[in-house]
């Protein structure tokens, strides 16, 4: 960040290019992020995504970062939701017990992998194809890597709520993860693919 993002002015003009540029990521990919698209997308001149940021590498990490952080967010309150559920049926618990179904976790861990139960085939592949463009480009390693340890936790706290996934750990969640990886690659190339419907007998089978 430089440092005209320090008045509240300039934050809020830095705000509104990372939304602007998150929304591009998520409905185009990497190449939709561009200086002029994100400036028109933000209401604002084009100048102010090079007044804002060094480089349009430095305005990518920036935009995958918020969009990765939302997503976390909005996984992070369904979970507590699970565990808040949980006590108020029957104060402490074991964590693997299941009391609240394990419709629901399943769900909890396609939209963290996937993306929103709303989300399209279209909406999936762009996004695998994010992660395969990210392993062209070395810069964003650091933040995928940390954004992902930080998937797993949550993946393996949603997880801790299923019966049938009591006593695993991250050896276990980076199979599954794999396997439900597979299915939907596999299902994004049939003639009238439903990934999400493939990734989720793959992980039932696996749980």
């Amino acid at each position: 960040m430089t440092g005209s993002a320090s008045t509240p002015k300039g934050e809020r003009r830095r705000q509104a290019l990372v939304e602007a540029a998150a929304e591009l990521l998520d409905e185009g990919g990497f190449d939709a992020v561009r200086h002029r698209a994100v400036a028109r997308r933000a209401g604002l001149p084009l100048a102010s995504t090079t007044y804002y940021f060094h480089s349009l590498d430095d305005l990518v990490t920036a935009a995958v970062e918020h969009h990765w952080r939302a997503e976390l967010a909005v996984c992070r309150a369904r979970l507590a939701d699970l565990s808040g559920g949980s006590r108020d049926r029957g104060g402490s618990r074991d964590p693997g017990d299941g009391v609240d179904g394990d419709d629901d976790v399943v769900e909890l861990v396609l939209d963290a992998l996937l993306g929103p139960d709303a989300a399209g085939a279209g909406a999936v592949l762009l996004r695998y194809e994010r992660f395969v463009a990210a392993g062209r480009r070395p810069w964003l390693a650091p933040l995928m890597r940390e954004l992902k340890a930080e998937l797993d936790v949550l993946l393996l706290d949603a997880l801790s709520h299923s019966a049938r996934f009591r006593t695993r750990g991250r050896e276990e969640l980076e199979l599954l993860v794999a396997v439900v990886d597979g299915a939907v690659v596999n299902a994004l190339i049939e003639a009238d693919p439903d990934p999400r419907a493939a990734a989720r007998r793959m992980l039932l089978r696996c749980l």
